[in-house]
């Protein structure tokens, strides 16, 4: 075991290199000119030199690649006495400690990795990370952990209940999941919880009492007259609701009170902005949960859309094996079967999925973050491309492949775990 995450650990040192090599040259090959864009158009020469010897931008490309890997290097070679030195072991920049001197200026030290400072601040990206992470982390976490535990039930319901009009009407809807991007879907989910919403919505009562007395009449013709599983009646009971629906819509203001009247229900009272911190005059800065309730919801949606389905197939292809009907035989009560042999196996698809998907919101959550204004490290990045301070997009991207390794070689542990068919050698 320690053998393997030795080996999973060297491939990911590997895959980070790469993503780091990739990004730096990414950043640093821009026409641009970051002292140019921080010191103004009238800015002389002297001023711009300054700049450039200020963030190393005056050295080669290469020399300042290998100097970024030097920091970022828990290892490094510094200089502890030439304080004009480029890899001086300055201790306001470097958290650490000295190792092995091997000469009056160089010394082999035991450092946190650095990744530089803000070209507009002048803070430490790390610290800059530090403060916006938490509030991404808990996003990602809370709208991953909501959307495994309604997956999973979901998913096991669809399977259980295969071609009935629940389990069609859960295909339809993860579809639908699955189809919006998260910039939409945040747009869409603003502008109903905090807009429509926010002080209360009218719901027609008449329409919603035609469509389930619909769907009841459907339901029971296809029960008591046994029609064929061709027939759909979820398609037509569908159909006619939206028939009903558009009409009343249309000539809702001719028709009688008691067709055209609707209900109100209290609104969301949620705002459209907002971050785990908010500040009040009286208590001063405290966490709301309140404005977390609608970016977890629009982060949610397409991870339960892909979880919904993935439990859904797995447990479909479980539930036909040969131990689930020695099972069943055994006089194992239904209950048992699906959560203590069926589940388990049905798993690994979902873990990967759930991995996934937990990496890909860090990333994601950029445009979502954006439009809620919730200040994590989507909205830091965000700000930083727009503002060109590349240490801070670098750093951004850097911690984004980090947990991306981390969660993958925590995937393929979990499977030998979760399912004992999995050896790890």
């Amino acid at each position: 075991m320690i053998a393997y995450i030795i080996k999973k650990a060297g491939y990911g040192l590997l895959v980070l290199l790469g993503v780091l090599t990739a990004v730096f040259f990414l950043f640093n090959l821009s026409p641009a000119d970051p002292a140019r864009n921080l010191a103004g158009e009238n800015a002389t020469e002297e001023i711009l030199s300054n700049i450039r010897k200020k963030f190393d931008l005056d050295l080669p490309l290469t020399q300042r690649y290998f100097l970024y890997l030097n920091d970022l290097s828990p290892l490094a070679v510094l200089d502890p006495s030439d304080v004009e030195s480029r890899i001086y072991f300055d201790k306001k920049k470097y958290t650490g400690r000295e190792l092995i001197r091997f000469s009056s200026h160089r010394s082999l030290v035991l450092k946190q990795p650095y990744l530089k400072r803000s070209f507009l601040s002048e803070k430490n990206v790390s610290s800059i990370l530090a403060e916006v992470m938490p509030g991404t982390f808990i996003l990602a976490g809370v709208s991953i952990s909501l959307a495994l535990a309604a997956g999973l039930l979901l998913g096991i319901f669809a399977a259980l209940r295969k071609d009935t009009v629940y389990d069609r009407l859960i295909l339809v809807l993860s579809a639908i999941g699955m189809a919006g991007p998260s910039f939409f879907v945040a747009i869409i989910v603003a502008w109903f919880g905090a807009v429509v919403w926010r002080d209360h919505i009218s719901l027609p009562v008449f329409p919603l009492m035609a469509v389930f007395i619909i769907f009841l009449i459907v339901r029971k013709v296809r029960k008591y007259r046994e029609m064929p599983k061709s027939a759909n009646g979820f398609a037509w009971a569908t159909g006619i609701s939206a028939v009903v629906l558009i009409i009343w819509s249309l000539l809702r203001s001719s028709l009688p009170e008691w067709i055209s009247s609707t209900i109100a229900l209290p609104g969301t009272g949620l705002n459209m902005t907002g971050s785990l911190y908010s500040v009040d005059v009286w208590k001063g800065q405290y966490i709301d949960i309140r404005n977390m309730i609608l970016p977890v919801i629009t982060l949610m949606i397409r991870p339960l859309a892909v979880i919904v389905q993935l439990t859904r197939s797995s447990m479909l292809e479980v539930m036909t094996q040969d131990y689930i009907r020695t099972a069943r035989a055994k006089g194992l009560s239904e209950k048992e079967i699906i959560f203590r042999h069926a589940l388990p196996n049905a798993l690994n698809p979902v873990v990967t999925a759930v991995s996934g998907w937990f990496a890909s919101l860090l990333a994601g959550a950029v445009f979502v973050e954006f439009v809620f204004g919730w200040k994590g490290l989507g909205y830091e990045m965000f700000t930083a491309i727009e503002k060109q301070d590349l240490p801070v997009v670098m750093g951004g991207v850097i911690v984004i492949a980090v947990v991306f390794v981390s969660v993958n070689i925590l995937v393929d542990l979990t499977y030998a775990w979760i399912d004992p068919r999995v050896r790890v050698s």
